[in-house]
């Protein structure tokens, strides 16, 4: 899977139809193994997907983008992730993990107050997203104010719209770890209330002082959402090539019929049948947190 970010200076770059530079990730299972940065060579909005549909980009993550664009992605497959904003690797991470999600076209056509229009980048193009633990649709207020599109945060908070670096734990009700930035010996960064990390997370980091550290337990609808059980897709092993080799609880990708590449599980295997769950792993899990607050840049 190759994953394209509008890029500038190691941060997400907010105006698609202005994008200079794209920084291209290779991943392959779940992982980033390479990585790449070219111009769009002064191309336009209007021509960028076709750009990308060249670069054989599967999934774009950016700041801004409007309803032609997305449009256009979507004729060539591209899967997209806006609204997106901080660090580029950290946007793309968070996208693996499934904590990033898009909120599609979030520009309408009022002026900035630059002496210009949405609708003046020729298609209408510029951008926002949310926190549900699905690359899905957002109901924050997006407007656009001055200096650019924007979403009115979905949380408030005296650390939202800033760059937060926080320790964590994560365990289940059980005691049970699933994951430790203390482990990987540094801090998770990541601007809070942009809708890279998970709700309650977010909601939990809005207002911790530095050197704070809370523990918070989440339910599902503020972590990865309820199991949803229409994600479940139970196909005939013989059309599908490969599928004999595969095993239950194995963690693989599947794509649709746009071209678009998406995570699923394997659940079940008989009567010459194969299950996939689509669900996000951590789906209809309530999950605790014990989150440490290190520096807010």
């Amino acid at each position: 899977m190759r994953i394209a970010v509008t890029y500038d200076n190691g941060e997400v770059f907010q105006h698609f139809g202005h994008t200079e530079t794209f920084k291209v990730y290779e991943v392959e299972d779940g992982k980033v193994v390479s990585s790449e940065i070219f111009g769009s060579n002064g191309t336009g909005h209007g021509a960028l997907a076709g750009l990308l549909g060249e670069n054989a980009v599967d999934v774009l993550i950016c700041g801004g983008i409007g309803g032609g664009a997305q449009a256009a992605l979507q004729e060539r497959g591209i899967e997209l992730c806006a609204g997106a904003s901080g660090d580029a690797d950290a946007a793309v991470e968070a996208y693996l993990r499934g904590e990033l999600v898009n909120t599609g076209a979030n520009c309408d056509h009022h002026h900035h107050g630059e002496g210009h229009s949405c609708g003046d980048h020729e298609d209408g193009h510029c951008g926002h997203h949310d926190e549900e633990g699905h690359c899905g649709c957002h109901d924050s207020e997006e407007s656009c104010g001055e200096g650019g599109c924007h979403a009115k945060p979905a949380i408030e908070g005296k650390n939202v719209g800033k760059t937060c670096r926080t320790h964590y734990r994560g365990t289940f009700n059980d005691g049970t770890q699933f994951d430790s930035s203390y482990d990987r010996g540094q801090p998770l960064e990541f601007v809070c209330g942009a809708g890279q990390m998970i709700k309650g997370f977010d909601k939990a980091v809005a207002n911790m002082e530095v050197g704070e550290t809370i523990n918070v337990h989440l339910m599902p609808e503020e972590a990865y959402g309820a199991v949803d059980p229409e994600a479940f897709i139970t196909v005939p092993i013989d059309q599908m090539p490969g599928a004999e080799e595969l095993s239950v609880g194995e963690r693989i990708y599947l794509q649709n019929m746009y071209g678009q590449h998406f995570p699923v599980t394997v659940t079940a295997k008989e009567n010459g049948t194969i299950t996939f769950d689509a669900n996000h792993e951590m789906a209809g899990k309530e999950l605790n947190f014990a989150i440490e607050l290190v520096e807010v840049l």
